[in-house]
């Protein structure tokens, strides 16, 4: 007898999505401002990735943990809420104390438990969509929270110029953060705390037993095998090896060494999995990273490409606009940071365009599916990408900026969808906090390999980035139509 998942109201989806406002406006502070305290505390610039390669491998160790221990809980609290709750109250602490910071490395410190709770939050909210939603509501579910991000992202990066409009001091002394930049985080602390407690205070869960009794959710398999992890696990070793003489041998950027180092490191905890007789929480969050089902593998391809992409145009939209359109690479010159400026624009385009594509997208997904409704999003933001290196009158890239906000509402929800269809209920955080590697992964390759690249084959032009980047979307579409439906996984 089928056991369908109750479908929710939409206001009951808005409510349990709200606390991903709080997130983002975090998030967002953190991204647009904490380089600007970095420097104001008396950070070089070559330093500023150093400082921040730390916050992607907090979330490369702290999601699959907490999504590991949420699988695990049910108190009186819930299952997911609890997480909430603690990653809130961390983050609104950190928030308030960032632009209070006396030294670069207490902010660098804060960076790392600042963005640990974010994290904290942020994975179980995933899975939260899908423990709650049928698999019809969760495209609906994941678009929106595709919204609220896109909301907080937009009012969080404005507050500091906004607050700066009303009169509060944008400058101060040397070693000190301005005003505009300290209350614009105390505001974020305090929209953080409350939209969390807003979610947290009008959802409900479902128990353990009554989740695993769904017809939507899959019965696990046997337990995987793991005597074959060596390979991969030796594999991994060397070429972790072969990677860190060739960074030695050929001087490239330090932050090569930590894509060395993790290469290593997963190599002999995969050799460490194959004979370990362990049951702990590091045995079983190995097992699943190795034994994922298989949709997942193929999704991990689509996040790779997607994310990389992004993270392309993120660190190099604004040298790019500016070299390329404006004639200058000065950065005291007055073309550069009109350029500069323009690019700004360009981001916010973006951003704001993905609020409203996140309300289409569910229409988009009743019409054509979920997967080719990913595949036209993702190739909408790869020609919106490779336009920059056609068009000549900088206006028009605001229409390219249109295609990339569709690309990116759809990365922030559609896989999700994809995966959760795919998932079993008791399983769903874990795998939430493992498909996050496919996030900092490749975010670590833009960081560290994207400058390689345009070294040796572009002329340092970071206009090519912006070009590869629309390349990378275009695979990560194509990669799309190879993720199987629920039905044949």
């Amino acid at each position: 007898m089928s056991n369908a998942k109750p479908e929710l109201s939409f206001w009951q989806i808005w409510n349990m999505c709200f606390g991903f406002l709080g997130i983002q406006f975090g998030f967002a502070l953190q991204n647009a401002n904490v380089s600007r305290i970095f420097q104001t505390l008396g950070a070089n610039v070559d330093q500023i990735p150093v400082l921040w390669i730390a916050a992607p491998f907090t979330g490369l160790i702290v999601q699959p943990i907490i999504g590991y221990f949420s699988d695990r809980t049910w108190n009186r609290f819930g299952r997911r809420r609890p997480y909430f709750f603690a990653g809130a109250v961390l983050a609104t602490l950190a928030l308030l104390a960032m632009p209070n910071s006396p030294t670069l490395w207490v902010a660098a410190g804060l960076l790392w438990i600042m963005d640990a709770s974010f994290n904290v939050s942020m994975e179980p909210f995933r899975a939260f969509v899908g423990d709650q939603l049928p698999p019809k509501q969760r495209p609906l579910g994941y678009a929106m929270q595709s919204v609220f991000i896109g909301v907080g992202a937009v009012v969080a990066s404005f507050l500091p110029y906004v607050l700066t409009h009303f009169g509060v001091a944008n400058t101060a002394p040397a070693g000190e953060v301005p005003h505009s930049v300290m209350y614009a985080f105390y505001a974020g602390a305090a929209v953080l705390l409350g939209a969390m407690l807003w979610t947290i205070l009008s959802t409900r869960e479902y128990p353990p037993e009554q989740l695993e009794s769904f017809s939507d959710n899959r019965v696990e398999g046997a337990p995987v095998v793991v005597t074959g992890a060596w390979k991969i696990g030796a594999l991994f070793l060397v070429l972790g090896a072969i990677m860190l003489g060739v960074i030695g041998q050929f001087a490239l950027e330090k932050e090569l060494y930590l894509l060395a180092g993790g290469l290593v490191g997963f190599g002999g905890l995969f050799v460490w999995l194959s004979r370990t007789r362990s049951d702990g929480a590091l045995r079983h969050i190995m097992g699943d990273l190795y034994g994922m089902p298989r949709p997942m593998r193929r999704l991990n391809w689509v996040q790779f490409f997607s994310w990389f992409a992004m993270f392309a145009m993120w660190i190099n939209t604004t040298p790019a606009v500016a070299e390329h359109f404006y004639g200058s690479s000065d950065t005291t010159s007055a073309a550069y940071n009109e350029g500069a400026n323009w690019a700004g624009v360009l981001m916010g385009t973006y951003n704001g365009v993905g609020v409203l594509a996140a309300i289409l997208i569910p229409l988009l997904v009743r019409a054509c599916g979920l997967r080719m409704s990913h595949l036209v999003n993702l190739w909408l933001g790869g020609i919106g990408l490779l336009s920059f290196l056609v068009i000549r009158d900088p206006h028009w890239l605001i229409a390219s900026m249109v295609g990339v906000g569709f690309a990116w509402a759809s990365i922030l929800s559609l896989p999700y969808a994809m995966l959760s269809d795919n998932l079993p209920a008791a399983k769903m955080g874990i795998y939430m906090g493992i498909f996050n590697f496919f996030i900092v992964i490749p975010q670590l390759m833009a960081a560290s390999v994207l400058g390689v690249l345009l070294k040796l084959f572009f002329h340092n032009q970071p206009i090519w980035a912006l070009g590869l980047g629309g390349a990378s979307l275009l695979v990560a579409g194509l990669c799309t139509l190879r993720v199987p439906r629920p039905e044949a996984a």
